[in-house]
């Protein structure tokens, strides 16, 4: 049961050529390998546009921002196009009700005509439509009528600005997909309860890319040059996720060791303590191009998430790119689901007294045969797994709607 050959428009919850991975560009792309797939990029406001518009970002995209444009770029993959949207109105200030709802019919509009551009100029006359956790435009496809219509639900609600209007919008999606897709168990339990027709397929990792930190003529991260060592890193978004009591304690009982977090910081959620630390190393933001070369130098990656509602709904791209570069990993118990994954090779605590200790008997037991396990598993996670248990969803899906 292969879907092939079939149309597929991605509305993306993610910029394609944002500086993260993402799971929406990520679907598309395997999905490109056996089908013809049109990204849809996350779309941007005039307000964008004007605070942000000698950026690479606003530049890469102008010229396609005019009513004459077809919008349509050509990506690196085959079989993968890229439609850019001309800039939308800012309406996202505006209380729930009939003005917004009535503004936000005009951006799904010019969404909604680029997407017939697309169709009228391939002869397309019959298309698959997935919402891939773009959940502010949920009547894109209602008068396209596609084949089918999928929500591919990718984390919780939890940004102020997301959920000011999204929780009416999602419940709209959810409600009226054909088939709604989550990326762990609590999404899946959740949104079941309101579509019968929902399943659960987790989030993977870009193994390929990851595991270039293998590569022993690959040098390590200059920013980890003359640290001490053993060096425990974290590589991704600082933020609300984080149990900084437990990092804290952790910390301070370990200070012969270097502890390395390397991504974008929001100041709101860290505490003072955390950039003020003798042995923690905040790098800042670095390029994906330079990741290998950072987790090559860690000697034990973490996930140190706190234990929430929240975080039981996380399934990080992280942990399979630490497991794919053959490193130990050690997090917290936040998500139960990721055990099932990761087959013991992930080492799960539930509170820093446990995380401490594991730190020790994983730095003295770390060893060829175990690194080896780790990328065995992180292989059972790649995107191209992943892609292809959508594309087999998605085929009994259509199967079964037309039976």
């Amino acid at each position: 049961m292969i879907l092939k050959g079939k149309h597929i428009f991605i509305l993306g919850a993610t910029k394609f050529d944002g500086p993260d991975q993402s799971t929406s560009f990520n679907i598309a792309r395997e999905l490109s390998k056996k089908n013809f797939v049109y990204y849809i990029d996350y779309p941007i406001t005039w307000k964008d546009y004007f605070s942000k518009k000698n950026s690479k970002l606003i530049q890469a995209r102008k010229q396609y921002f005019s009513p004459f444009s077809d919008g349509i770029i050509s990506d690196k993959v085959e079989n993968l196009k890229i439609i850019i949207s001309p800039p939308l109105i800012s309406i996202n200030f505006l209380p729930e009700g009939r003005v917004y709802r009535s503004i936000l019919r005009i951006n799904e509009f010019l969404i909604r005509k680029r997407m017939k551009m697309a169709i009228r100029k391939n002869k397309i006359k019959d298309f698959i439509y997935i919402n891939s956790f773009n959940f502010h435009y949920p009547r894109i496809a209602d008068s396209l009528k596609p084949s089918l219509s999928v929500y591919h639900c990718v984390d919780p609600m939890i940004i102020p600005y997301d959920m000011k209007h999204g929780i009416i919008s999602e419940d709209e999606l959810v409600l009226k997909s054909d088939l709604v897709i989550c990326t762990s168990r609590m999404l899946y339990e959740e949104k079941k309860k309101q579509n019968s027709n929902t399943y659960f397929i987790p989030n993977a990792a870009n193994i390929e890319h990851s595991s270039k930190a293998l590569n022993e003529n690959l040098s390590i991260n200059h920013h980890l040059e003359g640290m001490v060592r053993p060096v425990i890193g974290y590589a991704g978004s600082i933020e609300r996720r984080f149990n900084y009591e437990l990092i804290r304690e952790v910390i301070d009982a370990n200070p012969d060791k270097s502890f390395v977090f390397a991504g974008p910081l929001m100041p709101e959620f860290v505490p003072d303590w955390f950039l003020k630390t003798p042995n923690l190393h905040y790098i800042g933001r670095l390029p994906f191009e330079d990741m290998p070369g950072l987790i090559k130098g860690f000697d034990i990656a973490i996930i140190p998430f706190k234990k929430d509602e929240v975080s039981r709904t996380i399934f990080p791209l992280k942990l399979f790119e630490y497991l794919g570069a053959g490193k130990p990993v050690i997090a917290t118990d936040f998500n139960p689901d990721l055990e099932e994954f990761t087959h013991g090779m992930v080492s799960f605590c539930r509170d820093a007294p446990s995380f401490i200790k594991t730190i020790e008997e994983v730095l003295k037991t770390d060893n060829p045969h175990l690194k080896q396990a780790r990328i065995s598993v992180a292989k059972e996670n790649t995107w191209e797994k992943r892609g292809e248990e959508i594309a087999e969803l998605i085929f009994n899906t259509i199967k079964d709607k037309q039976s």
